[in-house]
């Protein structure tokens, strides 16, 4: 089995990022949270955040900046309607039926382009979209966690990632490879 990072991985970008650059046109609130969010990627591109941290600003934003679940659901048909060029179609058709996707990003993100990912086996963060609130972030060794509850001991041969905060995935794969604008490096 191959497991797959989604951001900066399969997408070119940080896609909950991306979607709340492009849900400011319709959502000025959202102004007000760029400056966290933007210090958080960068402790996160650096290794250094925190997953409490992590959650607390994910539901600060969740329950403050939008107006309901209806808004984000809308906010991210239009989003992928603009953004899915930003896939890697390369990357895209190296997924098989039984493959993985792995990513931190959000449930409601990632289901309005589930038909494109060429798998139904998708982990990510799962957010309660009534509540406005992460039910679980699915983030550096919670995605070994959720790997395993969901997979048991299936081994991973290749492991596609952009980044070392997936070091505990990484650290269960035969075979990692870094992933840098469509370029793959074996690292492992």
């Amino acid at each position: 089995m191959n497991v797959f990072d989604f951001d900066n991985t399969l997408y070119h970008g940080e896609s909950a990022v991306d979607l709340a650059l492009y849900m400011i046109k319709t959502n000025k609130r959202i102004i007000k949270y760029l400056p966290s969010i933007f210090i958080n990627l960068i402790k996160y591109k650096l290794c250094m955040v925190e997953k409490k941290k992590m959650v607390i600003a994910i539901n600060d934003f969740l329950k403050n900046a939008l107006r309901d679940k209806e808004e984000l659901f809308s906010a991210v048909e239009g989003f992928w309607q603009k953004n899915n060029c930003k896939l890697d179609k390369n990357m895209l058709k190296k997924i098989k039926k039984d493959d993985v996707i792995i990513t931190a990003g959000p449930d409601f993100l990632i289901n309005g382009i589930r038909e494109l990912l060429n798998t139904e086996n998708i982990i990510c963060s799962r957010i309660d979209d009534d509540k406005m609130k992460v039910k679980y972030l699915n983030f550096g060794s919670n995605k070994v966690r959720r790997f395993k509850a969901v997979y048991r001991n299936t081994p991973i041969k290749r492991f596609y990632t952009d980044s070392f905060n997936d070091k505990a995935l990484m650290d269960i794969s035969d075979e990692v490879y870094i992933v840098k604008k469509g370029r793959l490096k074996r690292i492992k």
